[in-house]
């Protein structure tokens, strides 16, 4: 019934911890719990940031006006433009309040927003003209451009302490979620009409090519903020970044990815805080989300439109951030056809009434892919309102979601854990009988405050190593 998955890799990085576990009495095993961290270690060092000639350009000097009302779209232009055929350099952002379109990054180009700037987007769906190649929840089509966009290029960066304001509210871009809490009414457009979102799914499942297929104006599919697209050596560091759109911060098709010392307060739906999407090798470090989805959440395509891409995210860390609201603190899925690999969530602080998971993982038989290899050390969580791990391959947000591809879960490895209010669940995990989730370690974990320990269907070697739950000591199952 099940088609057997078309990505076929090695295990990298699960090996020695899994060894680790089934034969805990050995000697060896710190040296080989050292050995299943030391790949983070490797990722951090390859992401370096990107440098840049010390050159500067004003965009005041290129015509820019600080008013809140002036369009400053081709005076951005103007700037990163002279940059870049400069040899690269800093696009400066002094401070005040700078309205503008859609700004286009190029290569050696540093956008440095100083503290006290605030760039302003514009409202106006015309203004983010020409489409642009881009995606929309795992499915990539020509759309509107995202609101700060850098395609195919290479060292590249936002920096700087200013704001990057969307100024998405329930009044414009989030009513077309077609969600009445987010403003939407019975009769106005939204994503969920016929032609929008449920068309560019069917046109990718007929593998209709990418440039054909056309959304933007009349469509109501929302833009990603900042998305890093076919990028290398591509940095986002110390801005703060409010009212989004959609998706925030998307790295797609991006190697060597640098997210650091950002703050991310956005509720709008489907405001996602990081979505690396068939990207490998980034590191999202000592950042804020409080989001109205989940804070980070990992893709890798969409049914039939991942499979086509078929580039697995792999590589991935998640350091020193905390999360407060949001469906998930760290998400990998549920656009995750291409398969996630060699996840690391380290030293990381997890708090709100309004989280619902501390680490989530969903997909289903129409997304199908790998999701394996995930470390999990040195997380502290207060408060979430569902469960610690939850796990589902069975999830259906938008409807029937089964198909014929049979997702695999495996080697998930939580350590060093402290909760104080677990929710429902210490552990929520459904697999299927005929690919069970498989190697799940706790070790060194407490979980206060559950109201159940699990719920479990079809879980395979789940194993307990010095961890209690409701200040009982978990049993291996």
């Amino acid at each position: 019934m099940f088609k057997q998955s078309i990505y076929k890799y090695p295990v990298i990085a699960a090996s020695g911890l899994l060894i680790l576990f089934s034969c805990a009495s050995k000697k060896d095993k710190k040296s080989d719990m050292a050995s299943g961290w030391e790949k983070m270690q490797l990722i951090i060092d390859q992401v370096q940031p990107p440098v840049f000639n010390n050159k500067v350009f004003n965009v005041a000097d290129y015509g820019a006006v600080a008013d809140g009302q002036t369009n400053n779209t081709a005076a951005f232009d103007k700037a990163i433009k002279a940059c870049n055929k400069a040899g690269g350099g800093v696009v400066k952002v002094t401070p005040g309040k700078y309205f503008t379109g859609p700004i286009h990054l190029e290569s050696n180009v540093n956008l440095n927003i100083e503290e006290g700037a605030e760039i302003l987007f514009s409202l106006n769906p015309d203004d983010y003209y020409p489409l642009v190649q881009t995606s929309f929840e795992g499915t990539e089509m020509m759309n509107y451009s995202p609101l700060i966009y850098a395609y195919n290029k290479t060292n590249v960066a936002v920096t700087g302490k200013g704001i990057l304001n969307g100024q998405a509210n329930k009044s414009n871009w989030w009513t077309w979620m077609g969600q009445k809490p987010y403003g939407w009414e019975e009769g106005m457009p939204s994503q969920r009409d016929s032609l929008n979102r449920l068309r560019l799914v069917a046109l990718a499942e007929d593998g209709v090519p990418v440039d054909k297929r056309i959304f933007g104006r009349g469509h109501y599919l929302r833009p990603n903020f900042v998305e890093f697209f076919e990028c290398k050596n591509a940095m986002l560091e110390g801005v703060t970044i409010v009212n989004a759109p959609f998706w925030i911060i998307h790295p797609m098709k991006s190697e060597n990815v640098l997210v650091k010392d950002v703050t991310i307060r956005s509720h709008g739906p489907n405001n996602d805080g990081c979505d690396p999407e068939y990207s490998k090798n980034v590191v999202i470090q000592n950042c804020i989300f409080d989001t109205g989805d989940d804070c980070i959440a990992i893709k890798s395509g969409r049914d039939a439109d991942g499979r086509r891409v078929a580039m697995p995210s792999e590589n991935i860390v998640v350091k020193d951030c905390k999360m407060y609201d949001g469906h998930g603190g760290v998400t990998i899925g549920s656009e995750i056809s291409a398969s996630v690999r060699n996840v690391y969530v380290d030293n990381c602080d997890m708090d709100s009434p309004e989280l619902d998971r501390a680490i989530r993982i969903k997909t289903n038989t129409r997304r199908g892919g790998i999701i394996e290899n995930v470390y999990v050390r040195n997380i502290r969580v207060g408060q979430v309102k569902e469960s610690v791990l939850g796990m589902t391959m069975f999830y259906d947000v938008h409807g029937n979601q089964t198909g014929d591809f049979m997702p695999i879960v495996r080697n998930i490895f939580l350590e060093d854990v402290t909760v104080k209010n677990g929710g429902k669940y210490g552990i929520l995990a459904k697999g299927y009988k005929e690919s069970p989730i498989t190697n799940i370690v706790f070790k060194n974990v407490t979980i206060e405050k559950v109201e159940k320990e699990y719920s479990l269907e079809n879980v395979k070697d789940l194993r307990f190593v010095n961890t209690n739950i409701n200040g009982s000591e978990a049993i291996t199952k």
